[in-house]
This record gives structure tokens, C-alpha cells and sequence, in this order.
């Protein structure tokens, strides 16, 4: 996602002189501050089992236990085998006036210990299980003998009802891949972009990288490995997002749209009648409802009542992100910034025509009730007063270059602490538009993609980027979420998104007037106004930044289309991954659009290992290379092609778990680099691999959650996901979310200043190279399902499934792909 943009910018990000100072520290010292950092959040996750239990087992466990050990005992039987009086001995003198309490303290040491190591035992078990990655390699859809015997075992030693931190002391550690392999990768991933003279000068760097500096830097980083949660998650956070000196807007964000009714997109398309489904088109009761929503989620999180996300059903993912989505704040510095989280916070910041305004979430009772915060959010929208000077466009200071913003903050800081308090102490930032959004049935094309540049970008100052993430109301009653990307990655703001989305729909609801159920409270105080008071000094800078936020804003191209002729229902039935099939898609679109070959981004998750964050799958391989070639070429047959589809699938398939499984390239030789800086060692090779631009950069949004949303009562409602900015200035951001079984819809960027680049017409070569391929599967004639015409065709095999009907299943004699 935007993590490609942050990346693409390391170098940069490394290059100032604060920055160089910073990397003269000793890398012992770095090293340690690595471990200690591991350590508070260990420690800190073994104070929080006090009070939330302790997974696989619970405090209540302990109490079984000590229960067991005194009956035994009063049965005149010693399960301690003698243990017990033994620890009598060592027992302070005052202990032995009072033989009874003397009993009960050595039984309840005896079961504290006897308990601790039961609990050491099943995590190492556990760990150990966890660490096995077979099943991932099995092929999709097959599961062997002894993977149900692992997953039967991992079942076993999960006990019953994890919470959502309850896996993170069993979860392995990530694993540092060999300086051979990652290089060989690495060599192997830009062969087909670079030419046979540039592809010798980075293979002769890669040989004198192994031969000279990898050795040294390898034995660095297994130290730290050992001494880390992660070997590479904080130097990622810190070195990709928090020295970026950037503006966060659009680099650094990404967005998340509403669920939105399946009819509306054929309506989209087809222009028919459909009219799209919205809550209430109120939009102080769809803000009080979503933050009500948003609230009750965080209390579930304090409490881990979130049951902890399982890959496939089977296997734990980390769920570290999840402890800074809310009460989180992104601090600017001059060298770098920092992440501010607090334990708790009972208010919201709500900006409305360049006023600010801090809401109270809580009352004496508890949690303000959806009606009640309606009420709050309505005084906000009747509130006749105007902006301040310097108020209405302060905001677009978080979407300036971070050192710019890190100055003046200072300012602000001095003259309007409190102001600035209630915003950055926030739960998270609201933000009352006025004007309307979303798709609109005159012009269903050009409102999604408005839509999504709102969300992505807004006006410059209608957000505060530094937060967490931002809830967005429109006018109409739309909803939306805007998201900094450096405390977590989309999975993890997607969960919370749908919960709230599903709890606003189908457990909160809205009366037949369109307000929150319940009646109003008048005995609640009015929603605070923030006062800034701030100096004339500080004006420059703030008319300097809402100038660059209007360039960089109008600068992005969105566009968002659905393609509804087929989905995930139809790769399915073909036998191939749906991920797969989309990034050979693609391959075939940008080629068709450039007429050349790139490096490819693809976001894949990590999180099988603890502190686990994101990995490159670098889709642009030799294989779909072939593959793209001949379906530019007229004499190659379909069943040719199809052979090839099939070589590039199964070549994806295998990067993509490499990667998962903690053997992919990109994070590793990042670490290597950062490394390298650390010791003062000069790598020409690293710099080249650091130096690389992402014209391509993709990401899958997640799966909806089927236990949140009632699809069979319910079949229309389905996420459409989410975007982002583009990580090169001549290159595009594509995001693609599958809605449901028979929908894709796709998400994509660019630079209007690029005159190489286009979205909407990036976005007819997806159409058709999305037709062309499942033209592939029609050979033999069997075909059941049944694709709508779009007129013209552009591409040479395209016309093929214009009046014909596709068997999913492909051909009889296919093989599984």
C-alpha cells in the first residue's frame, strides 16, 4: 500500500545530516535499545494477562489447581512429592506461629509454580507448532495427513476461546533468510526489467556484496534477531515512516470506503434504476451512530473480547497493531517523529467549516448513547460562529513536510497547549463535511472517483493527518475513513472498520425519521469550542502549507470502478488463486498501457511471526512475462497461453508464501541496509536495492468478516474497500477488494503531472485484460456462465466472450492451476 511510496523514499530519509548523526550511535547500543524496547512490551503483556487471563490458560486455572492441591492434601496425599515442605523451611519464622496459614501459603507457592511452568510449557508447545509452515506450502484447497494432525495439535494447545493478545507470547519470530538466498532473489526479480548490461553490473555488485560486507552484516543481525520481537519491524517503523520528512497526505495514507449495496454497482454500470441503499441521510446521526460504534469496538479491544484473527481458520496472526488503533497521535520532529499513545481517552476532536471542537464520549454513566452523541454532533452543525483567524486552515500544517510542521508545532504548542491537547489526546479526529459524497446514479463514474479523492486527500485542512485514523461524515450521509499508515497496516483498521459498519447497520440501526434510536438528553453539557490562540508568526507557514496540500491534492488521479462480469466465485470454480489471477491481470493491463515491463509491489502480510508487518512479493516475474508476451502474440494459441498462465500462477504462488513464511527478500535486505549505515560500512549493492522505484504498486484489501455481516438475510451488503496514493510520480497505486462472490472492484491512483500515466485508461486495459484471460478457460466449449457484452473491444483477444457463456470449471482436461 502506501508503505511502497515510504519505502521507494529510504534513502532519502537517510541522507540528511540529523539523520546520518543519529545512525553514529554504536549498532551495540541499537542492538540493545532493540531488546529493551521488546522487553517493556513483554513485560507489559504479561502484566495485562493479570487481569484479562492468561491464554491457553486463566487465572481461574490457578484457582483449580490450589483447590486441588488442598484436597489432596487434606486427603493425607503430597502431590508435591515432598516439595511442599520444603518451601515450609524457607518460609519466614512468623509463618511457623500459624501452622494453617503456613499450609496455605506453601500449597499456594507450590500451584504458582507448578502453574508457571504448565503455562511455560504449553507456550513452547505451542511455539513450536506454530513455527512449523508446511501446511502453507500444501497445495490450496488440500490438506495432508500430517497438516491435520498439526492443526489438531495447535488446536489443542490454543485451549478454549483465546483472547485476541492470548497467541502473542507463542507466536515464533520472524526468521533472517540467508544473505545467498535473498540475493539470488533479488537478481532473479529485476532480470526482466533490466537490460543484459545493467543486469551484469547488479549481478558483479551482488557477488562482491556476499563476498565483502553480507558476512559481517548477517552475524549483526542474527544478534539482533535474538535479541528483538522482530528483527526488522522497528527499524521499518522508524527508518520507512517515522524519519520520511514527507507530507502524510496521500503519501503516507490510505483510505477505506462504506459497504454499499451490490445493485447500486450494476446500476453504475448498466444505468438501470437502482437506487443505492444509505442508512440515514443524516449526517449527525450516521457520525453518532459510527462513533458509537467505534467506541463500543475500543471497549471490546481494552477488554480482548476480540477473538484473535486465524489465517485460513487454522493459524494465529500477531495482533500487535492492534493496541495503538485508538487514543494514538503521530508527534512531528525535526529527525524524525514519534508515536503517542495513551491507555485511554474520553473525548473525540471534531473539525466542522475550520472549527475545531472536543466532544465528550463518556458520562457518569458510562458511554454516551448514539442519540445522545446525534445530539452533540447537531449543536456542532448549528453552531452559527465562524472560524477564527489561523483556525480555518491550521489543520493543513499535518499535511505540510514533517520538519516544516515540527517547528511551527512548537508554536502552537506554546500559545494554544490545551487546544492542541484536546486534538492529539484525542480517541481519534472527526471531521463534518460540507459538502456530499459518494456515488451518485447522473454520473456514477465521476462521483466514485470524487469520492475517493475526498477520503484519500479532502481539501488540504479539513483533516488531522497525525492521527490515528480520521472518521469522515458527509453531508449526505456517507461515511468514510482516512488512516496513517505508520502504527498499522490495513488489515488492521479494516477489522475495526467493518465491526462499526456492521454494529451501526444491523445492531444499532436508525428510527423511521432517520435519527439514532433513543431520545435526546438535555441535561448534556454543549461540545466544547477549541480556542487557538495563536501568533500572526505563524501565518506564513500556514498559507505555505495549505499551498502545498492544494498541489499535492490536486495533483492525484482516483479513479474506483467495479467490474461485475465475473469474481471470485469464477477464479474459483478455475482452480487458481484469485490473488494470482489479479496480478497477472495486472501485468497484462500495465504492459499494455506502458508497453514495458516494471518492478512490481505487493503487499503480503507477516504476521505469522510476532511483531510481524508487511513483506514485497515482487510480482513481475519471468514467468508472467511469458505469459504476457504471448497473449500480445497473434500466433500463440489459447491453450498456449493458458500452459503459460498456469507457470507464472504457480511462480506467484510460491513467491507470495516465501514471503508470508519470513523467506522473502525486500524486509531483509532492508535490514541489511539499515545495518550497513550503523557500521559505517559502504555497500554499493544495498544502495542499488534501496534505490529502486515501485511504478507498480498493488495490495488485495482484506476479505470481509462473514460472522459480522448476515449475508443470507443480507446478500447485497459487501465491502468496497479501500485506496491509496501512487508510490512513484510516474507509476500507479492499485488496490482491488473481491465484493462478494461475482464482483471485483478495483481502486487506482496516479499523478495527473505524469504524461505517462493514466488511471481510467489503466483501468480499461484491466477490463479487458480481465476478459481476455478467462477467454483462456473457454477451450472445449463448456461454458454455463454468461458474460455481458461492453461493445467495443480493444484488445486482440478480448471479443472472444462477447456472446458466449463460460463454464467456471475451465476445460475438462485442464489441470489444477
Amino acid at each position: 500500500m502506501a508503505e511502497a511510496h515510504q519505502a521507494s523514499s529510504l534513502l532519502c530519509s537517510l541522507s540528511s545530516d540529523g539523520a546520518e548523526v543519529e545512525l553514529s550511535s554504536p549498532v551495540w547500543q541499537e542492538i540493545y535499545l532493540s531488546g529493551l524496547r521488546s522487553w517493556k512490551r513483554h513485560l507489559w503483556r504479561v502484566w495485562n494477562d493479570i487481569f484479562t487471563g492468561v491464554a491457553p490458560a486463566s487465572p481461574l486455572s490457578w484457582l483449580f489447581l490450589f483447590s486441588a492441591i488442598q484436597l489432596a492434601w487434606f486427603l493425607q496425599l503430597d502431590p508435591s512429592l515432598g516439595l511442599m515442605e520444603k518451601i515450609k523451611e524457607l518460609l519466614p519464622a512468623w509463618a511457623g506461629q500459624y501452622h494453617q496459614l503456613q499450609e496455605l501459603l506453601a500449597a499456594a507457592l507450590f500451584a504458582s509454580c507448578l502453574w508457571g511452568a504448565l503455562i511455560f510449557t504449553l507456550h513452547v508447545a505451542l511455539r513450536l507448532l506454530l513455527s512449523h509452515h508446511g501446511w502453507l506450502l500444501e497445495p490450496h484447497g488440500t490438506m495432508s495427513s500430517p497438516t491435520k494432525t498439526w492443526l489438531a495439535l495447535v488446536r489443542i494447545f490454543s485451549g478454549r476461546n483465546p483472547r485476541l493478545f492470548g497467541f502473542q507470547r507463542a507466536l515464533p519470530r520472524q526468521p533472517v533468510p540467508t544473505a545467498q538466498e535473498s540475493v539470488r532473489k533479488y537478481l532473479e526479480s529485476v532480470r526482466p526489467v533490466l537490460g543484459d548490461e545493467a543486469f551484469d553490473r547488479a549481478a558483479a555488485l551482488a557477488s562482491d556484496f556476499l563476498r565483502l560486507q553480507a558476512p559481517r552484516l548477517q552475524r549483526y543481525l542474527h544478534l539482533k534477531s535474538w535479541c528483538a520481537s522482530n528483527y526488522v519491524s522497528d527499524w521499518w517503523e522508524e527508518f520507512v515512516y517515522l524519519r520520511s520528512r514527507g507530507s502524510l497526505m496521500v503519501n503516507s495514507t490510505y483510505y477505506l470506503m462504506v459497504r454499499r449495496e451490490a445493485g447500486q454497482w450494476v446500476a453504475s454500470v448498466t444505468h438501470d434504476d437502482f437506487l443505492y441503499v444509505t442508512p440515514t441521510p443524516l449526517q449527525a446521526a450516521r457520525a453518532g451512530n459510527a462513533v458509537h460504534a467505534l467506541l463500543l469496538y475500543r471497549h471490546l479491544l481494552n477488554q480482548q473480547e476480540i477473538p484473535p484473527t486465524l489465517l485460513m481458520g487454522m493459524r494465529p496472526l500477531c495482533s500487535a497493531q492492534y493496541e495503538r488503533i485508538f487514543n494514538t497521535t503521530r508527534v512531528p520532529g525535526v529527525e524524525k517523529d514519534y508515536l503517542r499513545h495513551l491507555r485511554d481517552s474520553r473525548h473525540v476532536a471534531v473539525f466542522h467549516r475550520g472549527r475545531f471542537f472536543s466532544v465528550g464520549t463518556h458520562s457518569s454513566s458510562g458511554l454516551l448513547s448514539p442519540r445522545a452523541l446525534e445530539q452533540q454532533f447537531q449543536e456542532i452543525l448549528d453552531d452559527p460562529s465562524p472560524a477564527c483567524p489561523l483556525e480555518e486552515h491550521l489543520a493543513a500544517l499535518t499535511a505540510a513536510p514533517r520538519s516544516m510542521w515540527a517547528q511551527v508545532r512548537e508554536s502552537v504548542k506554546t500559545h494554544a497547549a490545551a487546544a492542541l491537547e484536546a486534538v492529539e489526546g484525542a480517541a481519534f479526529f472527526v471531521s463534518l463535511d460540507s459538502e456530499p459524497a459518494g456515488l451518485t446514479r447522473e454520473d456514477p463514474a465521476t462521483s466514485l472517483d470524487a469520492y475517493a479523492h475526498a477520503l484519500l486527500a479532502g481539501r488540504g485542512h479539513d483533516r488531522w493527518f497525525d492521527k490515528s485514523f480520521t472518521l469522515i461524515a458527509f453531508s449526505n450521509g456517507k461515511l468514510g475513513l482516512s488512516v496513517e499508515h505508520s502504527w498499522a497496516d490495513c488489515p488492521v483498521p479494516g477489522h475495526m472498520w467493518e465491526f462499526t459498519l456492521a454494529t451501526e447497520c444491523f445492531q444499532l440501526g436508525y428510527a423511521a425519521d432517520g435519527h439514532c434510536k433513543g431520545t435526546p438528553d438535555p441535561t448534556l453539557p454543549r461540545p466544547e469550542r477549541l480556542q487557538w490562540e495563536l501568533p500572526e508568526q505563524i501565518h506564513p507557514s500556514i498559507s505555505l502549507a495549505l499551498r502545498g496540500a492544494k498541489t499535492l491534492s490536486g495533483n492525484v488521479d482516483c479513479h474506483v470502478f467495479p467490474f461485475s462480469h465475473f469474481g471470485k466465485s469464477f477464479i474459483k470454480r478455475c482452480h487458481v488463486s484469485s490473488d494470482s489471477f489479479i496480478q497477472l491481470v495486472l501485468q497484462l493491463a500495465y504492459f499494455r498501457d506502458r508497453g514495458q515491463f516494471c518492478l512490481t509491489y505487493e503487499s503480503a502480510m507477516t504476521r505469522l511471526f510476532l511483531e510481524g508487518r508487511t513483506e514485497a512479493v515482487r510480482s513481475c516475474t519471468t514467468e508472467a512475462c511469458r505469459f504476457v508476451r504471448a497473449m500480445e502474440d497473434k500466433e500463440k494459441t489459447d491453450q498456449q497461453c493458458l500452459a503459460l498462465f498456469r507457470v507464472a500462477v504457480d511462480k506467484h504462488q510460491a513467491l507470495l508464501k516465501a514471503a508470508m513464511s519470513g523467506q522473502g527478500i525486500d524486509r531483509h535486505l532492508f535490514a541489511l541496509y539499515v545495518m550497513s549505515r550503523f557500521l559505517h560500512m559502504q555497500s554499493p549493492f544495498l544502495t542499488q536495492v534501496q534505490s529502486q522505484q515501485w511504478p507498480l504498486s498493488t495490495s488485495q484489501i482484506p476479505a470481509q468478516q462473514t460472522h459480522l455481516f448476515d449475508f443470507h438475510n443480507y446478500p447485497d451488503y459487501v465491502s468496497s474497500g479501500g485506496g491509496f496514493g501512487p508510490a512513484s510520480d510516474q507509476g500507479y497505486g492499485i488496490s482491488y477488494i473481491f465484493m462478494g462472490e461475482n464482483m471485483i472492484t478495483f481502486h487506482i491512483s496516479s499523478k495527473k503531472s505524469s504524461i505517462k500515466t493514466d488511471s481510467h485508461r489503466l483501468g480499461q486495459h484491466i477490463e479487458n485484460a480481465l476478459l481476455d484471460i478467462a477467454s483462456l478457460f473457454q477451450a472445449g466449449q463448456h461454458f454455463k456462465c454468461q458474460f455481458r457484452s461492453l461493445g467495443e473491444t480493444s484488445g486482440h483477444r478480448r471479443g472472444v466472450l462477447s456472446n458466449k457463456t463460460v463454464d467456471p470449471k475451465g476445460p475438462t482436461t485442464s489441470t489444477n492451476l
